[in-house]
């Protein structure tokens, strides 16, 4: 997901997606997979490795949490659909809706998705779903992208979303690994990303009312040294890998 920096999330609903707003984005939504693939080749990886391994996460956190089969799933800044196919990998009956505000982006994705999951635009303010509709909240990568500023209203959002015991799971590029920022420095469509410090991302969720947040780091050897990644559960809390979650609980339960 991608956003304006002038945008606010308290912007009137029908002012909040503005043609400018979405085009700054829209323009790269063709790109996308190439762009991505270029930008992190020292990785050793493709896209889809980075796409799948946080889906495999949430799928272990949502076994534990022992949410039905047909869960309903917001994947929220979903852009052109990505993580679609792995949340049908790992999520066969659950019911996936994919959230942008990049028009463009949601309809490349609905082309190539419309049969795994229901592809709706996003007005940057309020997420077009009822209280306690979802069982998980996704997000992948898409805060950076968003005025620190509106984080907070961001997590609210997904607060109010999200069931009494739902999940949030949320994936952000680690700002203390070095080739994490070269690489995210040197991307077209980070332009005007400005990471996120875990400990402020863990303090936004804390203070929209998610219980317990909890911080693991991620993605610490390349391809050539993939035999090591069985290591990475150890490492966890280690502030050096390449990516990092946060997942945390709604309180109550239904």
């Amino acid at each position: 997901m991608t956003t304006d920096p002038a945008h606010t999330l308290d912007t009137p609903a029908e002012e909040a997606a503005s043609p400018v707003f979405e085009a700054e984005f829209d323009k790269y939504a063709d790109e996308y997979r190439r762009i991505h693939a270029q930008n992190i080749r020292i990785t050793g990886e493709m896209p889809e490795y980075f796409a799948e391994y946080k889906i495999s996460d949430a799928a272990s956190l949502v076994a534990r949490a022992g949410f039905p089969a047909d869960l309903k799933i917001l994947d929220f800044g979903a852009g052109v659909g990505t993580s679609t196919p792995y949340f049908r990998k790992y999520f066969p009956d659950g019911q996936i809706t994919c959230l942008d505000v990049s028009s463009q982006s949601l309809d490349i994705g609905r082309e190539r998705f419309g049969s795994f999951a229901e592809f709706v635009h996003f007005n940057g303010a309020e997420i077009p779903f009822p209280d306690g509709h979802f069982e998980l909240a996704f997000l992948a990568c898409v805060l950076h992208h968003i005025p620190h500023e509106q984080h907070p209203d961001v997590m609210k959002e997904l607060y109010r979303v999200l069931r009494p015991g739902g999940l949030l799971v949320i994936f952000e590029h680690n700002p203390y690994n070095p080739l994490t920022v070269r690489a995210v420095n040197t991307c077209l469509f980070d332009e005007n990303a400005v990471l996120v410090k875990p400990a402020r991302l863990k303090a936004n969720a804390a203070s929209a009312g998610f219980s317990r947040p909890e911080i693991k780091f991620r993605v610490f050897f390349p391809h050539v040294l993939r035999a090591l990644r069985s290591l990475e559960p150890a490492l966890a809390r280690v502030p050096l890998g390449g990516q990092y979650s946060l997942h945390a609980r709604k309180h109550g339960v239904r």
